[in-house]
């Protein structure tokens, strides 16, 4: 039976030093500041985004909200980015997504500072981690890389499959994974045999959206499998994109869902903001 990698126990540890890390800031007269955008109604954009308020608070994080009304226009966003581009207490944006169909999600993200940009979705940050000279990491493949240090465990060498391509998780994580020298091989909806690539990694790392899409039966003994997914399935249960029992009894080590991943999440985004900070007292 695997061990479990467990995400809220490593945030809360992650979060405790980061308190004392924005105490030691504000001794140097600065308080890292984080903005949340939410536009519109979207009910789990609304659950996402308190717990991101909840979070701040909990760490000394100075935190403020613009929320929208679901009709604001794309020029009204973009004008409250480059506020919050200039305004010197916000060290990092955050602009929950999805947002309204009638605005260019791209075009949001893209007008975001660089500088700001804590949730690493800017060409700048991608292409910096492309080519190995990253800022800020986008915050749940940072997560779960972070996971595998507090195994701890060593990519160097291994085979890891990592079984979807969104730009949000699976490729950045695959960057990440590849920077430690991991051989790493990117699955998704076209690809062929999936079974025996999973079968053949050191480390899965499950983030395409379908409930226990990758079957126990295909996990290698001994892989780490890490289980990026969230789904809620006909009973309300929440289950993952891997089935769990059965992967548990293959797997050296092994990710919940809930309390795996997800608040790793959260955890990254408070580190890239107080990161943000430290480079405000450094100028």
């Amino acid at each position: 039976m695997s061990q479990l990698i467990d995400g809220k126990a490593l945030a809360a540890k992650m979060r405790e030093q980061m308190a004392d890390r924005v105490q030691e800031l504000e001794k140097k007269g600065v308080t890292p500041g984080l903005a949340v955008v939410l536009v519109g109604e979207d009910p789990a954009s609304r659950v996402y985004v308190t717990m991101k308020e909840k979070a701040c608070a909990a760490t000394g994080i100075y935190s403020v909200e613009h929320k929208l009304a679901a009709e604001t226009t794309q020029q009204e966003l973009l004008a409250l980015v480059d506020q919050l581009n200039n305004d010197e207490k916000i060290d990092g944006i955050l602009v929950q997504l999805p947002l309204p169909a009638h605005i260019d999600e791209g075009c949001i993200l893209n007008a975001i500072s660089p500088l700001k940009d804590v949730d690493g979705f800017h060409p700048f940050s991608v292409g910096c981690l492309a080519t190995g000279n990253p800022t800020f990491r986008s915050c749940t493949p940072y997560g779960i890389m972070k996971m595998l240090e507090s195994i701890p465990y060593d990519l160097n060498g291994k085979e890891v499959v990592v079984v979807g391509r969104s730009n949000i998780v699976g490729k950045p994580v695959a960057l990440m994974c590849l920077a430690e020298n991991a051989t790493v091989t990117i699955c998704h909806s076209r690809t062929k045999d999936l079974e025996g690539h999973v079968g053949r990694a050191d480390v899965v790392i499950a983030a395409v959206g379908i409930p226990e899409m990758i079957k126990g039966s295909w996990i290698k003994e001994g892989a780490v499998v890490i289980d990026v997914g969230i789904n809620r399935v006909a009973d309300k249960k929440l289950v993952g994109d891997v089935e769990f029992d059965a992967a548990a009894a293959r797997a050296s080590y092994i990710t919940p869902v809930p309390g795996g991943v997800g608040p790793m999440t959260i955890t990254m985004l408070l580190f890239n903001t107080i990161q943000s900070a430290s480079q405000r007292v450094a100028k």
